[in-house]
């Protein structure tokens, strides 16, 4: 078969193994990436991986503010491509973009759609106490990921998997799967599958009070929330990465230290604190956080 010539959308870390994956099987045109931004505490401004990996690769790389100016889709239709494909590229793609490529667009969604349609749908299957999420193709339309379904994987959540851990095999087995769909889409073998939208669950935008915890809730229902934020679930000042469900008797937001052990009550239980930072500190297990801490009775709100 002849390669296919495709236009590659996509910005972050997640989105590597399947550009990896065409450099290898098809012949990349260019890479469409988000503009370098600023992050850490320096704001020192960084390229997204993807363009770190289309650089290494000598691709062509474009870096729109705005992926649906009339300057990018002419120059994106100039290409002639066969295929585009979408992986976390965080742009929303105009009528006109989705119409240039002779095979039309398809996107590797992080869910088994129609749940989880959105921004963040890796970090919404843990916080909703998900046991099995996975990776859907799909061909593009102009909707938040309603387009029609061509080929599905299942994985599954363990009740102590945390977010970087999910996230690994979702962005290998996007990779593999996404070979797969265009494998069978040049042998005709896809057969596209309507949407129920009767099914579809949202899965938005993290926000900062995303990560707030509140100890009134379940035990069940924090612990999701930390192992599904992994380092953005705060209580106080403090940011908590990981959690273990406990056996302790306590009320909500009561702290208790057993030797090296730090338990917290929540609404119908409690949990181990197993790894939190204070501000202006690193992340430590909760042994050798106390041992530099003093855990009072106001410890959430007065540190």
């Amino acid at each position: 078969m002849e390669k296919l010539k495709i236009i590659f959308m996509g910005t972050p870390d997640f989105a590597v193994p399947s550009l990896a994956a065409l450099v290898e099987k098809t012949e990349v045109l260019c890479v469409v990436t988000q503009p370098d931004k600023p992050k850490g505490r320096g704001h020192k401004v960084l390229p997204p991986p993807v363009k770190i990996f289309a650089e290494e690769k000598n691709l062509r790389v474009i870096q729109p503010a705005k992926v649906k100016a009339s300057a990018v889709v002419e120059e994106l239709s100039a290409l002639k491509p066969d295929l585009i494909v979408v992986v976390a590229f965080g742009q929303i793609l105009s009528q006109k973009i989705l119409d240039i490529p002779r095979l039309g667009c398809i996107n590797v969604h992080a869910s088994l759609l129609p749940k989880f349609r959105g921004a963040a749908p890796i970090e919404w299957s843990i916080i909703r106490g998900e046991k099995v999420t996975g990776i859907t193709t799909m061909k593009m339309d102009a909707g938040l990921d309603t387009g029609d379904m061509l080929l599905k994987r299942e994985v599954e959540i363990p009740d102590e998997m945390i977010l970087p851990q999910l996230r690994e095999r979702l962005m290998t087995l996007g990779a593999d799967l996404l070979l797969e769909t265009l494998e069978k889409l040049q042998l005709g073998e896809l057969q596209p599958t309507k949407q129920d939208d009767s099914l579809s669950t949202y899965a938005p935008l993290l926000k900062k009070e995303t990560g707030l915890i509140d100890w009134t809730k379940p035990a069940q229902e924090i612990h999701n929330l930390v192992r599904g934020l992994y380092g953005q679930a705060r209580a106080g000042k403090f940011k908590i990465w990981r959690t273990k469900l406990a056996a302790q008797n306590l009320s909500a937001g009561e702290i208790k230290i057993v030797g090296e052990k730090f338990f917290v009550g929540t609404g119908d239980g409690s949990l181990e604190i197993l790894e939190l930072q204070a501000p202006g500190s690193k992340k430590l297990n909760a042994a050798d956080f106390l041992r530099g801490k003093k855990v009072g009775e106001n410890f959430w709100t007065n540190e």
